[in-house]
C-alpha cells in the first residue's frame, strides 16, 4: 500500500531538480490508474472518489484544481494506464503537509480501491 507522507517525497531529490532553473517551480502529484478490469464501474467508482476528495479535502464541489486526463487507445491498442489524475502545489512544503494528513491518506487508499486494473502509480513532477 502507498501511503503518502513525508517521507513519500525526497526533499533532497526535490530540491535538486527544483534549484537547476532559478524561476520558481510548480509542483504537481500526478496518479495514473492503470486500465481498469470494468471501466463502467470504475468511472462510477471514480466519480465517488472525486467527491471523497472534495469532502476531505473541504474543496468546494464546483472547484477543481486538478486535472484529469483519460488515455485513449492508439493503433498499437490500449495505453497502459486509463486515467491520469495530476493537481499542482506551490511548494514542496506544500505538498508534503498536504499528503501527511489524515484526509488524504484516505483518499489514497480509496484511489487503490477503486483501481482494479492494479494498484495506481504516484508520482511528483516540477512543472516548467
Amino acid at each position: 500500500m502507498i501511503a503518502f507522507s513525508p517521507a513519500f517525497i525526497n526533499p533532497a531529490l526535490v530540491s535538486k531538480i527544483t534549484v537547476q532553473k532559478k524561476e520558481k517551480k510548480m509542483l504537481k502529484i500526478i496518479v495514473l490508474y492503470p486500465q481498469p478490469s470494468d471501466t463502467a464501474k470504475f468511472e462510477k467508482d471514480y466519480e465517488a472518489h472525486l467527491r471523497l476528495l472534495h469532502e476531505k479535502t473541504g474543496i468546494p464541489i464546483n472547484v477543481k484544481p486538478y486535472k484529469i486526463t483519460k488515455m485513449l487507445p492508439t493503433p498499437a491498442g490500449l495505453p497502459q494506464f486509463y486515467k491520469m489524475f495530476s493537481m499542482p502545489f506551490s511548494s514542496l512544503e506544500e505538498l508534503q503537509a498536504t499528503m501527511s494528513t489524515q484526509a488524504m491518506q484516505d483518499v489514497a487508499k480509496d484511489a487503490q480501491r477503486i483501481s482494479t486494473g492494479g494498484l495506481p502509480v504516484t508520482m511528483v513532477g516540477d512543472e516548467d
